[in-house]
């Protein structure tokens, strides 16, 4: 669902009402690559408002969340900082119901002058940019844009620090605020058997399919209807009275900020007026703005993405040394297999030693009695070597062979328990909500000698170390959850005490969960409740029948040597549950 340019016009009113005409700009951080919040400071107080270039989730909003930023801010923050900060706003505008949104700022340069400079925020889909344009000599010209749209991306617009801005192309649209109910029709009727929820969206700026389907349902109750269902009275008579009802909402009046759940709670649409086509198929809520509408719509999916940004590099960095770990497993296991032909040169040496009589110097073969085939055998012999030195040999090479099955069987082992313990690093790096869960994974991985640490990096000693995601039972008792490896270790092993309750999923990677019984008895519901957050805190989640052990902390150890979050536990049971 995309934000057309009808709803920023309400976004537009709020932020005018909201007072920020007149605020200065008091901070600008940047917390992903196509996504900014800037606060503006004024008489009414500060306003944090979040602009976002993200095709899935391109808005601008005044949210409440603060989300994480980095801990360097990227080069495009930096020239926003210098060009913007302290800058007051003139204006915010928009062109028609275009998906433009204007903020005009008068700065102070690096050398003292006043300038206007505008931060245009285009939320055009796939297009979607945020600009930071100023005004030399009556013209806008572009300084930098969050996203650079060069030849090779786009032959009809260039976005790119020095050139003269163009606006979007703009298509010859109706604007509903402004037009007739018999203009809108002249329109449609010239299309008569295409459906009208399409021809609506060609026809007018600024609108978005779920309002055009809501617009179609209304006027003929039914979403696939044609055009020329126009032509009938009472349905044109429904037609117009929609229209006016939308210009009603864009004036202020009626206006219903309106967002649609599906049955499982996830939002699917939001719109400016109720709606009906969706019947009891979805549920709708009511917000008080369209800011706060946009907010929780696209907050979560926001932070989501801000996280698949930042921890993708992490991610494969993972992934590459669990391939390589894979690979020289799979080596490893190919000369493990090759030294079960090992008996062949013990039995060789064993024939050559019991014929060594018959043997001579020179000999290249020679055809003996295998005493456990019973058949004649010709075994291969150096021409170098004394008959009793080729003997040796083929005892050399079984001994050679033995001593590699041995030491490659401790080999495989160990690459098969780093296997499950890389597979434990990478679900706790996705599963990974904010930047400081990030920082102690990469701590984690540079301690064990996965990744190498960096000049400028933070330290060991300046991470302050997580606390475990807290929760409560139904039944009161407290529930903890582990957000990696190193947490997993100070939770199980440190905070927990001996009669608390550990669980974990079954040969999955997933959190360490700790139930803290406090001298009660934990109850079967509070169990399977852990076990619950347990399944959704794991690499299985979403899945069904997911397997979790449980059992008391005192039975759970790590053995010595064993990787961060690694622990063997005994006088354990198992509970079936849904992730």
């Amino acid at each position: 669902m995309s934000l057309d340019g009808a709803f920023l016009s309400l976004i537009k009113n709020e932020l005018t009402a909201k007072g920020l005409i007149g605020s200065r700009v008091d901070k600008i951080h940047q917390p992903a690559r196509d996504e900014l919040t800037v606060t503006l400071r004024g008489f009414k107080g500060a306003f944090r408002i979040a602009m976002s270039a993200n095709p899935s989730a391109a808005r601008v909003c005044i949210t409440e969340s603060a989300a994480d930023n980095p801990q360097s801010p990227p080069m495009f923050c930096m020239l926003l900082r210098k060009h913007l900060s302290g800058g007051r706003l003139l204006d915010i505008t928009q062109e028609g119901l275009e998906r433009v949104l204007a903020f005009d700022f008068e700065c102070v340069n690096e050398i003292g002058d006043i300038v206007r400079n505008r931060l245009s925020v285009e939320l055009l889909g796939r297009c979607s940019n945020i600009i930071l344009l100023t005004e030399k000599n009556g013209e806008m010209r572009v300084v930098d844009s969050i996203k650079r749209i060069g030849d090779d991306v786009s032959a009809v617009r260039r976005i790119l620090p020095g050139i003269l801005y163009e606006a979007p192309p703009k298509e010859d649209r109706l604007d509903l605020r402004f037009c007739t109910a018999e203009e809108a029709k002249e329109r449609l009727l010239a299309f008569p058997g295409q459906k009208l929820e399409k021809t609506l969206i060609k026809t007018f700026e600024g609108v978005s399919p779920v309002l055009c389907r809501e617009w179609a349902f209304y006027t003929a109750r039914d979403i696939d209807a044609p055009c020329g269902c126009l032509s009938d009275k009472e349905r044109f008579q429904r037609f117009g009275f929609f229209l006016n009802r939308l210009k009603n909402a864009l004036s202020g009046e009626g206006t219903k900020f309106v967002t649609v759940y599906d049955k499982n709670g996830k939002p699917v649409d939001f719109t400016f007026v109720s709606t009906e086509q969706y019947g009891a198929a979805m549920v709708q809520k009511e917000f008080d703005s369209p800011s706060r509408l946009l907010d929780g719509f696209f907050s979560g999916r926001a932070q989501a993405e801000r996280m698949k940004q930042r921890s993708g590099d992490l991610l494969k960095s993972i992934l590459t040394i669990y391939n390589r770990t894979a690979k020289k497993l799979e080596l490893q296991k190919d000369e493990l297999s090759a030294c079960g032909e090992r008996e062949v040169f013990r039995v060789k040496g064993d024939l050559l030693s019991a014929n060594i009589y018959r043997m001579e110097k020179g000999m290249n073969e020679i055809t003996v009695d295998n005493y456990i085939t019973g058949q004649p055998e010709t075994i291969k012999l150096d021409v170098r070597l004394t008959p009793s030195q080729n003997a040796q040999k083929y005892y050399n090479e079984y001994k050679k062979l033995d001593t590699a099955e041995k030491m490659l069987t401790k080999l495989i082992e160990k690459e098969k328990q780093e296997l499950i313990y890389l597979d434990s690093v990478f679900d706790a790096a996705a599963r990974a909500q904010t930047d400081a869960e990030l920082q102690e994974i990469r701590l984690e991985l540079s301690g064990e000698g996965y990744l190498k640490k960096g000049r400028n990096k933070t330290s060991d000693k300046t991470v302050k170390p997580l606390q475990p995601i807290k929760l409560k039972s139904k039944d009161g008792f407290e529930i903890w959850v582990g957000r990696n490896n190193l947490q997993n270790d100070r939770l199980t092993l440190k905070t927990a005490k001996g009669e608390d309750l550990w669980l974990h999923t079954k040969d999955i990677p997933g959190a360490h969960v700790i139930v803290f019984a406090k001298g009660k008895e934990i109850p079967d519901s509070t169990i399977v409740e852990a076990a619950q957050i347990a399944a959704s805190n794991s690499k299985a989640k979403g899945q069904t029948k997911i397997p979790v052990d449980y059992t008391k902390v005192r039975y759970v150890k790590k053995p010595n040597g064993a990787k961060p979050g690694m622990v063997i536990f005994s006088n354990n049971k198992t509970v079936l549950v849904d992730g």
